[in-house]
């Protein structure tokens, strides 16, 4: 490898960013990063020495170049977007053809993969195991997030890259750090911020079913960690490393049911004198529709397609 391992990074203007930038190696990181917004672009540029490419993820020539350029890619931004995926990987391939070295390539999926269909009305017996490949290999080709997966297991089975998956389940906390600090990246998740802003519409806490159902969590500090961790266990003994069908890292350190989540809201709203009431009400059809598009993706939560881990309704359980 050069004296300088190059890093491309999509979605990057979080967390993870943050740590490969304080990471003891950083010196030796020459990271480039997509960006869509040029002010921010200036900002990581100037401010924190990073280069920056302006531009979409619709841009697939630029998507490709980018990806042949770089020794490791790191995925943070896209789990369902087939022609993205494909124009990294297609990148890939030509640097592998190149120089003979596989790359590198850590994808975010999301543990919506595991989703089935609840409604908030149970609990599932089944358990997933990061560590249990035939069960991972058994999922249905038509699970949520598993055409993008399936695209990056067989770049590793072809050869020309050596890939990593990590699907995030629900994250929470607030992000705090330089980035934040410097106004390019937000501090918030997503999917139970918009159960709140739809339960303050409603004036009243709302819940999908009758919230039986879990997810797994992961604070957004655990989860930046975790791909510096898989990153420098790679790096260190890339041979002990799962990769392919035995590269998935699940995300988690927890879980809650929706209901709990979903009383913690109507608590708060009670005491801010929105509501008389904690007790969450079950949204109907109609503000399934109004809140969340539609009343799927009110039973997934209307952020699923958006962000790894969003499955509002759903429920399945992960073990490590």
């Amino acid at each position: 490898m050069p004296s300088k391992t190059s890093i491309f990074l999509t979605g990057a203007t979080g967390a993870v960013l943050t740590r490969l930038l304080n990471h003891p190696s950083s010196n030796t990181f020459d990271i480039t990063v997509l960006v869509r917004n040029a002010d921010k672009a200036n900002i990581l540029r100037t401010k924190f020495g990073i280069k920056t490419v302006v531009g979409t993820h619709q841009e697939l020539d630029k998507v490709e170049s980018l990806a042949e350029g770089a020794h490791v890619v790191i995925n943070l931004a896209e789990a369902d977007n087939v022609p993205f995926m494909k124009a990294i990987l297609s990148g890939l391939r030509k640097r592998q053809a190149k120089l003979g070295d596989p790359p590198l390539l850590i994808h975010t999926s999301g543990t919506g993969l595991l989703a089935d269909d609840a409604r908030g009305e149970y609990i599932t017996d089944v358990i997933y195991d990061d560590l249990n490949v035939e069960q991972y290999k058994s999922i249905p080709d038509t699970a949520v997030h598993r055409n993008v997966d399936l695209l990056v297991i067989n770049a590793d089975i072809e050869g020309y890259a050596r890939t990593y998956i990590i699907p995030p389940s629900t994250i929470y906390g607030i992000a705090k750090h330089a980035l934040v600090d410097a106004g390019v990246s937000n501090p918030h998740s997503i999917q139970i911020p918009v159960i709140i802003e739809a339960s303050l519409a409603r004036k009243h806490a709302g819940v999908v079913g009758k919230g039986k159902s879990f997810w797994p969590d992961v604070h957004i500090d655990d989860i930046a960690d975790l791909y510096v961790v898989l990153y420098d266990t790679i790096v260190a003994n890339p041979e002990n490393v799962g990769h392919g069908w035995e590269g998935l890292f699940f995300g988690e350190n927890g879980e809650h049911s929706w209901y709990q989540i979903s009383k913690a809201i109507g608590e708060a709203m009670v005491t801010l004198g929105i509501c008389t009431g904690p007790e969450p009400t079950p949204f109907t059809k109609e503000e399934t529709e109004k809140y969340f598009g539609s009343e799927q993706w009110g039973w997934y939560s209307s952020i699923l397609p958006r962000e790894p881990g969003a499955c509002l309704g759903m429920e399945a359980d992960v073990h490590h």
